[in-house]
């Protein structure tokens, strides 16, 4: 089967059915205007008056009225059951990058199939946007300017050893495991550089710098380290 891709020379705001809240819709859509929804993430657009301009998914969300407030067009059946419907919507999406709301205040399971798809960086760069903070896979080289005092936790999915400048608590010369040492609730003291051996390791700061983390996942010197 063929399945129509999404093009977009903008960011894209990835809904889903994880209880997004509209401000945070509105948040992302203010970097990202695309507007794209997983499934039943559909049923939360049309709640908050917006119109996701495709629907991908094994649609067993979604509502039926949710379906004919839709163009058929827009709407795109990817039925694979071995993968969950975040991971079909970053295959299909080609744009600068992906912010997704709606996805961490569910299912934990969904919550945690989620990092993995991160960790494995399906599709564009993305960042996974919840009420209290803001997630990304890390690249093996990231630099992020941030107030002093920022909480800044990395959490490994595999293990990972790296190097840092601008963290209260280096990471150099530490081998940061899931089941072993974390690297949650560190805190910047300044402009923060980071250089891991590999990829794997998911980056979790405030909200509010949002805007940030986009411009350090998207930045000229992004792409060949990616």
């Amino acid at each position: 089967m063929t399945l129509g891709r999404i093009q977009s020379d903008t960011g894209v705001t990835l809904v889903g059915a994880g209880r997004p809240h509209a401000s945070d819709i509105a948040a992302s859509m203010e970097l990202a205007p695309h507007l794209v929804a997983a499934d039943g993430g559909a049923n939360s657009c049309i709640a908050a008056s917006l119109r996701p301009r495709a629907v991908i998914g094994d649609l067993d969300s979604i509502t039926d009225e949710t379906r004919a407030a839709l163009p058929e067009a827009g709407i795109i059946e990817y039925a694979d059951q071995d993968i969950t419907d975040f991971e079909k919507c970053l295959r299909l999406i080609d744009a600068p990058f992906v912010i997704a709301t709606g996805f961490t205040d569910g299912r934990l399971d969904h919550t945690l199939a989620v990092f993995s798809v991160l960790a494995r960086r399906i599709g564009p760069p993305t960042l996974v946007l919840g009420h209290e903070d803001v997630a990304f896979a890390a690249p093996r080289r990231l630099a992020l300017d941030l107030p002093d005092g920022t909480r800044f936790s990395l959490f490994p999915m595999v293990p990972v050893k790296g190097r840092s400048t601008g963290l209260r608590w280096p990471i150099d010369g530490l081998t940061l495991d899931p089941l072993g040492r974390l690297g949650t609730s560190n805190q910047a003291s300044g402009r923060v550089a980071l250089d891991f051996d590999r990829p794997g390791c998911i980056t979790l700061i405030p909200r509010t710098h949002l805007s940030l983390a986009v411009a350090a996942l998207t930045g000229p010197a992004r792409a060949p380290g990616r």
